[in-house]
Parts: structure tokens; C-alpha cells; sequence
């Protein structure tokens, strides 16, 4: 009861023949069947302009992936180059740290010790001239009597 591959094809076509009617100007890309040349044309040029659009749809999205591939590519190239300059930032601020260190800061200490000295004495300066005042006023009084 089995039926061949032939059978169940025959048997397809022939039922789909008895339930579509057939008209003349009705398409149909079989090669034996008749078909309208208007029908036609309009199949190929929608075909055409499907296959058209498709394509430009995948050209699209490989020149947006062929985009990003060269975005990425800058991407990498900006941060090896942001990496080095940081990489020469970092050796620059440890050599001037260490020259800060070794020379700068005995110096600023040196300042500041002079600084602290220099108050000093003037503060001893303004006593003595507040004390050189009251002798030289002692002295006028003495004078005076």
C-alpha cells in the first residue's frame, strides 16, 4: 500500500490541477504551463529588485562590520599610544620625585630653618630697639635733672 515517490508527486499535482482552477493569464514558473509575459516580467523585476535590495542590505552590514574592524583597529592604536605616553609619564614622575627628594627638599629645609632664624632675630631685633629706646629715654631723663 506503499506509494512511490513518482506516485505521491503525480497524485500532488493532479489534485492541486483539480482544486486551482486554471486561467490563462495566471502565472505559473513551471516550464510546460502557459503564462501571462506581463505577470512575468513583473515576477523577474521583483525578483530582481528583491535580489537588489538583499544585496545592499549585506553590503550594508559589511561595511558596517568592515567600519567597526577599523574603528576597533584605531581604538587599539590610540590606547598603545596612551599606554606609552602614561608609561613615560609614570618614569618622568618617579625621576622628578627623586630629584625633589635628593635636592629640592634639603634645600626648602635649608629655607625654611633661615626663615625660622630670620624671625628669630628679628624678633631679638625689635626687643633691642625697644630696649635701646628705654636706655636712650633713661638717659635723657638723667640728662635733664
Amino acid at each position: 500500500m506503499s506509494m512511490s515517490e513518482e506516485e505521491i508527486e503525480k497524485w500532488t499535482v493532479e489534485s492541486r490541477n483539480k482544486e486551482l482552477p486554471s486561467f490563462m493569464s495566471a502565472s505559473s514558473f513551471e516550464v510546460l504551463d502557459p503564462h501571462d509575459p506581463v505577470i512575468s516580467r513583473l515576477a523577474t523585476q521583483l525578483f530582481k529588485k528583491t535580489n537588489d535590495y538583499l544585496q545592499g542590505e549585506i553590503t550594508s552590514g559589511q561595511e558596517h562590520y568592515t567600519l567597526l574592524e577599523d574603528l576597533n583597529r584605531l581604538t587599539i592604536t590610540k590606547y598603545a599610544d596612551l599606554r606609552n605616553l602614561v608609561s613615560n609619564l609614570n618614569k618622568s614622575l618617579v625621576e622628578y620625585n627623586d630629584f625633589y627628594i635628593q635636592q629640592i627638599k634639603p634645600l626648602l629645609q635649608q629655607i625654611d630653618f633661615i626663615d625660622s632664624q630670620v624671625t628669630k632675630f628679628e624678633a631679638f631685633a625689635y626687643r633691642l630697639d625697644s630696649y635701646t629706646k628705654q636706655l636712650k629715654a633713661r638717659f635723657k631723663e638723667l640728662d635733664d635733672n
